[in-house]
């Protein structure tokens, strides 16, 4: 038997209430992500991949069904638990790099350790050391206005990492960039799960999707297909 899944879906379902009308966005989804995986979640707009993502990320509840992180069912835990588990657990990576205009590239990447969970942590070396990593270690006094997409991108990805997390969650990390800017922040995210972190990937871009070990697409709420590539 291999290890456990460190991210579990039990016949999730979510339903939204738009007026009188009720939208399936996922139909029972059962899915397993091991330790360590590489995963793209792929899909049309409207197919259910980004609000899986939101269950992922502890950010939604699942309609009926069961969510589980390394084990841990998101539905039975306290509101102030699951913004632990956020914290220790997950880093979060968007398109639109969500950084803060009139800090630095450090400040926005010690933003995160503020939280009690991070008080042991030296948050001005972690911060540093993460942004050597991205490639940004002569980048650490520019604020984002000063940095190109591709930089501001590496500083959300150093911000992403500042917790140590287990778990990457990275929603269309590329959408913003050019094509050989988003092949560049590709390859840091293979760079960052062969060090064993497990990454989740959402876009709807093939040659953005190739660089996962597996992927995954949906379709009306459902799962359509399920491939790994050939190792």
């Amino acid at each position: 038997m291999g290890p456990a899944p460190i991210i579990e879906a039990r016949q999730v379902t979510k339903v939204y209430t738009m007026g009188d009308q009720k939208v399936h966005a996922l139909r029972g989804i059962d899915l397993e992500i091991a330790p360590g995986e590489f995963t793209a979640i792929m899909g049309p707009s409207g197919s259910g991949k980004s609000t899986l993502m939101n269950l992922i990320g502890a950010l939604d509840q699942p309609t009926s069904g069961d969510m589980l992180i390394e084990g841990h069912s998101l539905s039975t835990m306290r509101p102030d638990d699951l913004a632990d588990l956020r914290n220790r657990t997950l880093g979060f990576v968007f398109q639109q790099f969500n950084l803060l205009p009139r800090a630095n590239a450090l400040q926005n990447v010690k933003l995160p350790l503020r939280y009690a969970r991070h008080e042991h942590i030296d948050a001005d070396a972690r911060a540093r050391e993460c942004l050597e990593l991205v490639g940004l270690g002569e980048r650490m006094d520019h604020r984002p206005a000063q940095l190109s997409g591709g930089q501001q991108q590496r500083v959300a990805i150093a911000r992403a990492l500042a917790g140590k997390p287990h778990i990457i969650l990275a929603d269309e990390p590329t959408g913003a960039l050019d094509t050989k800017t988003s092949a560049d922040i590709m390859e840091l995210l293979v760079t960052l799960n062969a060090s064993g972190i497990t990454i989740i990937l959402v876009t709807h871009e093939p040659e953005v999707a190739e660089f996962a070990q597996r992927q995954i697409h949906f379709r009306d709420g459902l799962i359509e297909s399920d491939e790994r590539r050939a190792s």
